[in-house]
């Protein structure tokens, strides 16, 4: 196990480079020419144009003002600090605002707990001196002496563990309480104060019955004219379009390499584009490259048209699916939250993802097919999972060099390096499974676009619960199993079995020296590299090099992305459970926790203000999952302590564990009964409120048309108006209406065209869209952290 020689290697590197990845982002941000990768929201909220200004030359691209270098390294920190949380929800949404506050929460409960624990827990397990004893069997180390291990069987001191215990978990508790409750504060607040939006007016609803006779839409129609007659405005039937949305992404594809060659001949007349056309461009005859691209390009034109026609005419094209739309929310709200049908697995209704919000593609999986799809990627996953047991092993097995060269002495000359050995246990263990972690967050998230969730929302929160559920096993679980294997190896061999569990608990807390090298180079290092942003740098500057001819061509280039939560979460979650699972084990591990919540609450602060551009807007969905995955953390700390202290002889203290689990649980389904439905369900009071509100302010408001295309596949807007009319809501009611809104219906659009497989869906930030938050926006939201009385203001410019 690591030394404290090694964790000194380890945080000399890492600090090192976090440092150095600071210093390349103060140098980098202040280049012109890489402003669209460090504050592309300034070119989305329209705030500036152009990366270059009125400079000549190299000016354009470089910096040659040394002051501004120095200042940019020390003014990230504060300008991060700046904003309020009510310009936070205003300039980038709820849903980000909440996530920042994730940090803050780590804060609240972890500063407490790290005082608490070091000035009282430390001291008490410094005195005890039981690994002295032990030292011929258990291999530890100076940082082992700070932990529970040191308590020698039997101890009273364990009274100290067990009352620090409860107290830990009291005030946890009462963060998380007053956390939910602020959330939910904010969530309701946030859905009642928001203008007319079109998800508050519509329903998805799938698993259409097939009604001999009749079409789709024509059942639709009738099922809710017949049963909610009062409230029924219209539906869009869904079209399943991924044919041909497949055909447009590949004729961009071929287009960028038409545009690219032809920039090329631009720069060159003098020498036409030539190249061979097999495979990678090894192998096949020799042609004009500009010609074999546009013969390409004008043959996949043939086959997009003749998809565009039978999308149009085929009604085999119409999935059982709508979007139906209600004239008042209280409608809608009704629909959504009750039982359609005798038959519950008919007319199943829900809330309308907001548009951007749509994963189109899996409008087209059949319903019957999603039970099976889960369980079948719960299989998958289940296996990968115990697959990546293998690297995780192996990362143990550097981490635990002693207890490896008792297997296999023929590495001691090797090990026993003093700079290899340092690097070994120090940094390596933690910097390889970071690098064996780095891939699984894509891989999960398509597992969970397969899974047929129907919003990019309700993806992320699944592939965030896999990686969850990973991060638990394999990296916590399997990196204390495994390592305590590989340590106690040569022990286990010549120990009684009856010895067993009790050299195990006196293990467990000794992994705390692995953690804290993860932490550093995940926590810490890991997030400094996060506002380098530098993977997105160097795609950028490629695209633009060799794909960027115009300013739109580099617009579409900038990609600033969003939070990830479906990485994210996870990450911290297991943040929570270290913290909290050896805050009474071995506390030394707390400072290191608290000083990734500080440097991760700074860096995503930045990152939200001035990049990150979040897909769609949730209002907090995703606070219930990180409250019951914190109370997951408390409750396996609990367990683990539990188990620690039986194999320790504390029979006074340790049946007084017991009751602290259930207490714990009882307290989430108290949370869970109190705070949830509001992250669930709409009120029918407020959304009668709102509605009478909205009529009265607005008599003449025709809800039809400003709901007409809200729900239109995005591939759509490629039609022609003609072909348009073939495939939108109620022909029989849009003919009659102006699909123009003027000033007195709406003053925002519901068009929000957004690409989740390619720029085909392409969200419009020049478009006076209501989804978008920017300094110029309308929405003004208050709310104020000090004032128990919270007050939300909301004003909307008509």
């Amino acid at each position: 196990m690591a030394s404290l020689e090694d964790l000194a290697v380890s945080a000399f590197i890492n600090i090192l480079s976090a440092i150095g990845f600071l210093l390349a982002f103060a140098v980098l941000r202040v280049q012109p020419i890489n402003a669209r990768v460090y504050y592309p929201k300034l070119f989305i909220s329209g705030l500036t144009s152009s990366t270059r200004g009125s400079s000549k030359g190299v000016l354009r691209f470089v910096n040659f003002n040394l002051w501004s270098y120095v200042v940019s390294f020390f003014s990230w920190m504060p300008e991060a600090l700046k904003k309020s949380q009510t310009e936070i929800i205003e300039h980038a949404g709820l849903d980000s605002a909440i996530y920042l506050r994730i940090y803050v929460l780590g804060l609240k409960i972890f500063v407490p707990l790290t005082v608490s624990a070091l000035l009282v827990i430390i001291p008490v397990n410094v005195s005890g001196g039981t690994l002295l004893s032990l030292k011929k069997d258990v291999f530890f180390n100076d940082i082992d002496k700070l932990s529970i291990s040191n308590i020698s069987d039997g101890s009273e001191r364990f009274w100290v563990h067990l009352v620090m215990a409860y107290l830990f978990t009291i005030w946890t508790c009462y963060i998380l309480y007053m956390e939910y409750c602020n959330v939910a504060f904010m969530r309701l607040h946030f859905l009642a104060t928001q203008h007319r939006r079109v998800e508050q007016f519509a329903v998805v609803v799938r698993n259409i019955p097939s009604i001999s006779g009749h079409s789709i839409t024509e059942s639709v129609d009738h099922f809710f004219q017949k049963n909610h007659p009062e409230h029924y405005l219209s539906h869009q039937a869904v079209y399943n379009a991924n044919g041909f949305a497949k055909l447009v992404r590949q004729k961009e594809r071929l287009q960028n390499w038409l545009d690219y060659y032809q920039l090329k001949f631009e720069r060159n007349p003098a020498k036409k584009p030539t190249g061979k056309t097999g495979f990678l461009g090894l192998c096949g005859q020799t042609t004009d490259l500009i010609d074999y691209y546009s013969q390409r390009i004008g043959i996949l034109n043939k086959r997009i048209d003749s998809e565009r026609q039978r999308i149009i005419k085929d009604p085999k094209a119409i999935l059982p699916v709508a979007f139906v739309t209600f004239n008042s929310r209280w409608g809608a709200a009704v629909c959504a939250q009750t039982q359609q049908s005798k038959n519950p697995t008919q007319w199943l209704t829900e809330w309308a993802p907001e548009p951007r919000d749509i994963y189109w593609k899996n409008l087209a999986i059949p319903f019957v097919s999603l039970s099976i799809r889960r369980l079948l990627i719960s299989i998958t996953v289940f296996a990968l999972v115990f697959f990546y047991m293998i690297p995780i092993t192996f990362v143990q097995s550097l981490a635990n060099l002693e207890g490896l060269e008792k297997v296999a002495s023929f590495l001691r000359p090797v090990i026993e390096l003093k700079f290899i050995k340092s690097f070994l246990q120090g940094f390596l263990p933690g910097l390889a499974l970071k690098i064996f972690l780095y891939i699984l967050p894509t891989v999960l998230l398509i597992m969970s676009k397969m899974e047929g969730y129907l919003s990019l929302s309700a993806i992320e929160r699944r592939a965030a619960a896999k990686y969850y559920y990973f991060m638990l096993v394999n990296v916590f679980l399997g990196s204390i199993i495994a390592g305590t294997a590989f340590e106690q190896l040569y022990y286990f061999l010549h120990l009684s079995p009856t010895e067993i569990p009790r050299t195990i608990g006196v293990s467990i807390p000794m992994k705390a020296t692995f953690f804290i090298t993860y932490i550093m180079v995940d926590g810490w290092a890991g997030i400094a590299g996060e506002i380098l942003l530098l993977k997105p740098l160097v795609i950028y500057h490629l695209k633009n090099m060799f794909l960027v001819k115009t300013d739109r061509d580099r617009e579409k280039a900038m990609d600033p992305g969003s939070i990830g939560l479906a990485e994210n979460l996870p990450n911290l979650q297991l943040y929570f459970l270290l913290g909290l699972v050896y805050a009474v084990v071995t506390p030394i591990l707390l400072p290191f926790v608290l000083v990734f919540f500080i440097l991760a609450f700074l860096v995503y602060r930045h990152q939200i203000i001035n990049v990150y551009n979040q897909e769609y807007e949730s209002a907090g969905a995703f606070w219930p999952h990180v409250h019951s995955r914190i109370i997951a953390s408390l409750l396996i700390s609990q367990l683990l302590l539990l188990g620690l202290l039986s194999t320790r002889k504390a029979a006074h203290s340790t049946p007084l564990l017991i009751i602290l689990p259930l207490l714990t649980i009882w307290f989430h389904k108290y949370c869970k009964r109190r705070f949830e439905p509001a992250f669930r369900n709409y009120p029918l009071e407020e959304a009668m409120e709102k509605d009478t509100l909205e009529k009265a302010s607005e008599p003449n408001l025709n809800l039809n048309a400003y709901l007409a295309d809200a729900y239109l596949h995005p591939i759509f807007r490629t039609f022609d108006q003609v072909e348009m009319e073939d495939i939108r809501i109620d022909k029989s009611q849009t003919d009659k209406v102006s699909p123009q809104r003027n000033e007195s219906s709406s003053t925002c659009s519901p068009y929000n065209e957004y690409d989740h497989d390619s720029s085909i869906y392409q969200y419009d930030h020049d478009d006076s869209s209501f989804y978008q938050y920017d300094h110029n926006s309308s929405h003004l939201y208050q709310y104020n952290d000090h004032d128990s009385s919270t007050h939300y203001v909301y004003h909307h410019g008509i």
